[in-house]
């Protein structure tokens, strides 16, 4: 904040919920005119202008979401003088005249959220968001600011070259978020799975990422049926349910969204306690991005990937379809090797994942599932051998099931059909099983030995390069124990949670959930989503502490003057009513 406020360039890199926007906010108030925030997310803007106008501080934004008043009144008082913090998206400040508006204006700053866009090595590359280069041209002597979350060396490296920022100071925080459970679970059953994971968290709000829009109406449809309350969100949804969907959930209910990766950018909300993933990401940057949006109050959260072997080989296969330049292509398939190798690894996932960013943690995490719950692993040489062959000496056209049963000596209708039962091999792994040959074939999978489609009887086939050494004893494979899998989410050392004020007390609402049923209806009246009221962690302290007057009140962190200038009266009066 300091060099930014002395007039520096810099680029910012935190985690998820890790305070990113108090690096333009506090400086842009701090220098004279108005600071420029440019990000592509919608939700984001209007959060953050709600948040700052509860502050007392002049914020508007401009985007495509505005009905055409909202517009005209920020475009007042920008043409005014009268803003601190415009946010506006990078189509809005590159057409049209906004560069030649803001021109006739003191800018205190330029602040480029969600840099990763510049980058064509970003996982979400927007092609606009190069133009941002002219800046320094059409502002010259403005500080900008270039902020992420998710960026490895290779894409830190591209952002300052691609907005001419070579001489920007670095600020790097960690991108650990020690709330986080990470966990990462092979697909067995995957509706079982999902339900036992969630019985864990009844009553709590959390998205459950799906691989296609179809796959979100789907899992919706289940969850209902079991009495969730899950909606579903896609990009294909029409405008008016996408706009419904996105309320609920910004309102604080205690909900499930399934949807797309087209949710949750930008959403704000802090108290969501989990995100489950169905399919697996493109790349560890995707992921961390995703999983961000859990626990940003700072509370313990879970997350869970479900993933098998039909989504190793399908990603696989669908880069290799790519039409991308060979060095984007190659850059694609490290990024997705790094992810295969995060869900088959036996030590600590932080880790891991913290090595994609370029970070190295000095010690295991002690939170994420293999922390909690170590692996066990053995020599797997003559298991994938016999797998390798099973394959190979039955066609390299029936899938894993088929495998599985010709190595256990099952007398399946497929194995009597095609006299299976014949191979020397047949019945050679009786001593294991189904699931453990399913395992033992998703990691040879995993390291690329063997390639399938989608399905159980997609063909599973030999990658000779990576086959061939195998067979021939020329190197160890070192695999997973799996002879019983099980999801260990709810094995894992918990970090205990904020202990919950009881709801009621003597027939009568406790204090905690009087005030969030106060918060509640005073959001609904604003239009503004209820966390940019209070937080759950501010109302749970002053129900804990229960301040009995102004000064009492204003020292309980989160309250600052605006918010007891606007509340204050409120909340001591429901507090000794309660």
């Amino acid at each position: 904040m300091r060099h930014v406020v002395a007039g520096g360039d810099a680029l910012v890199l935190m985690p998820t919920g890790g305070g990113k926007s108090l690096c333009y906010q506090i400086p842009a108030l701090c220098r004279p005119g108005v600071a420029v925030v440019i990000s592509p997310l919608i939700a984001l803007m209007d959060d953050q202008v709600a948040a700052l106008r509860q502050f007392g501080i002049a914020a508007g934004a401009l985007h495509s979401g505005l009905d055409p008043a909202q517009a005209r009144e920020t475009a007042r008082a920008l043409s005014e003088g009268l803003l601190d913090l415009l946010y506006v998206s990078p189509e809005r400040l590159l057409g049209g005249n906004m560069m030649d508006r803001l021109s006739h204006q003191e800018v205190a700053l330029l602040a480029i959220d969600e840099a990763h866009c510049v980058s064509q090595w970003g996982h979400e590359f927007r092609p606009e968001y190069r133009a941002l280069a002219c800046l320094p041209q059409r502002f010259p002597s403005v500080p900008r600011l270039a902020l992420t979350a998710t960026a490895d060396p290779r894409t830190r490296a591209d952002i300052l070259s691609s907005l001419g920022m070579e001489s920007a100071q670095v600020f790097a925080a960690s991108f650990h978020r020690a709330n986080l459970r990470i966990g990462a679970v092979p697909k067995v059953s995957e509706t079982a799975q999902l339900l036992d994971f969630l019985r864990l968290h009844r009553g709590q709000a959390g998205i459950i990422y799906c691989g296609s829009r179809a796959r979100t109406e789907r899992i919706a449809v289940k969850l209902r049926e079991q009495g969730r309350d899950a909606i579903a969100f896609h990009a294909g949804l029409e405008a008016a349910d996408k706009r419904a969907a996105l309320t609920r959930f910004r309102a604080g209910e205690a909900m499930v969204m399934a949807a797309t990766i087209a949710f949750g950018m930008g959403i704000d909300r802090p108290d969501v306690r989990f995100v489950v993933h169905l399919d697996m990401p493109e790349s560890p940057e995707s992921y961390y991005q995703q999983i961000g949006r859990a626990g940003r109050d700072g509370d313990a959260a879970d997350t869970l990937l479900l993933y098998g072997a039909e989504d190793i080989s399908r990603a696989r296969y669908w880069l290799a379809q790519s039409t991308a330049p060979e060095q984007q292509r190659r850059v694609m398939r490290e990024r997705l090797e790094a992810m295969i190798a995060f869900t088959e690894t036996v030590a600590c996932r932080t880790q891991a994942l913290l090595a994609c960013f370029g970070e190295t943690l000095s010690e295991p995490c002690g939170h994420c599932d293999n922390c909690a719950d170590a692996p066990r692993s053995f020599d797997g040489t003559i298991e994938a051998q016999r797998v390798l062959s099973a394959v190979y000496r039955t066609g390299q056209m029936f899938g894993a099931l088929h495998i599985a049963a010709v190595l256990r000596g099952r007398q399946t209708e497929l194995v009597k059909r095609y006299r299976h039962d014949r191979l020397a091999l047949f019945g050679s792994g009786a001593d294991r099983s189904r699931g453990f040959w399913r395992g033992v074939i998703r990691q040879l999978v995993a390291r690329g030995a063997l390639a399938t489609g989608s399905g159980d009887y997609a063909g599973l086939r030999l990658v000779p390069e990576k086959a061939r050494p195998i067979l021939r004893g020329e190197v160890a494979v070192l695999l997973r124990e799996e002879d019983v899998i099980r999801d260990r989410t709810a094995e894992r050392r918990e970090r205990p949670p904020a202990a919950p004020a009881p709801a009621t007390i003597g027939g009568k609402l406790g204090p905690f959930e009087a005030l969030r049923q106060w918060r509640t209806a005073v959001a609904r009246t604003q239009g503004v989503p209820p966390y940019v009221i209070f937080h759950d962690s501010v109302l749970r302290d002053i129900a804990a502490i229960r301040p009995a007057n102004r000064e009492e009140l204003s020292q309980i962190r989160g309250v600052g003057a605006s918010k007891l200038e606007r509340y204050a009266s409120q909340v001591l009066a429901l507090l000794a009513a309660a």
